[in-house]
């Protein structure tokens, strides 16, 4: 029974952007063109990654690249605004670096208008700048917890809300805010950032509820411990280091490209029924 046949009479029978719900599953052009390609194929969009200079970020838009989406860089490093991009473009794609500061408004305004007037739209956000600082609770600084919080979760608000307007203009769009497993469960010396990625996911369901019948589909990715620079210092502990491995149930951290996947399905069409949701990408760290 194909798909088609299943919604027989049904009233909405095509995409929000305009495709058929069937094209990739009843595709005569082979199940590899028809599934891969048609359902995982950001070919001629347009992706904003903030926080993309390094780490999570860079795997992020590196891998929108690769799925065909043309991407924004975005950060503060100048070196890494030059870098980036044009590993992109190597790869075949556009791509300009773009210096954004996500703790003011107006310069959120300023970085997004100068990503538009470039691109001509944005239909892919993935919000991802973010800090840590890891002390006791009663040890916490109060500038700290305001860094955490602004860079985090108040960041994310604002960029979405400059982003997002343009999306609904023409009815679809993806936003994919990056939370953590510490969204989800607590350790010692996390207070701001697992507060400000509690934030992000309880932020996640509210947008979707909000923009959901208006084509825009927010979803959140959960990671755990990646080998990036923001945690350089806890791979350099033997002790902290061996903790985490052995709270994985897999064993071990995860390697930056394990992420890609999650990132292109929610930026892809394979997941247009899907909003408001969060995916661990954990190990299964969680289960427990």
């Amino acid at each position: 029974m194909t798909v088609k046949t299943v919604l027989k009479g049904f009233p909405f029978p095509l995409l929000l952007d305009g495709r058929r719900l069937d094209d990739g599953l009843n595709s005569n052009k082979g199940s590899k063109r028809g599934i891969a390609m048609d359902l995982f194929d950001l070919t001629g969009k347009v992706a904003l990654v903030t926080g993309s200079t390094r780490g999570l970020g860079e795997t992020a838009a590196k891998a929108l690249a690769k799925a065909g989406a043309d991407v924004a860089v975005c950060g503060r490093n100048p070196a890494d605004l030059k870098r980036v991009p044009a590993e992109i473009q190597a790869m075949g794609r556009k791509s300009a670096g773009f210096e954004l500061d996500v703790l003011s408004m107006e310069k959120v305004k300023k970085g997004i208008g100068e990503v538009l007037s470039h691109f001509g739209r944005i239909d892919i956000l993935v919000n991802n700048a973010g800090t840590n600082y890891r002390v006791p609770v009663l040890e916490y600084p109060e500038e700290k917890w305001d860094l955490i919080i602004n860079t985090n979760l108040k960041g994310y608000f604002l960029v979405a809300q400059a982003v997002v307007p343009q999306m609904i203009e023409r009815g679809y769009g993806k936003v994919i805010n990056m939370s953590s497993i510490f969204g989800k469960v607590g350790l010692a010396t996390q207070l701001a950032y697992a507060s400000s990625k509690g934030g992000v996911i309880q932020m996640t369901k509210v947008m979707a509820l909000e923009w959901a019948k208006q084509g825009v589909r927010v979803n959140a990715i959960g990671p755990t411990y990646f080998e990036t620079d923001m945690v350089k210092q806890i791979r350099n502990d033997p002790a902290r280091f061996n903790f985490i491995n052995e709270r994985t149930p897999m064993g071990r951290w995860g390697y930056l490209p394990e992420l890609a996947g999650t990132v292109i399905f929610l930026a892809a069409p394979a997941s247009d029924f899907v909003t408001g949701q969060t995916i661990y990408v954990d190990g299964g760290w969680t289960v427990w």
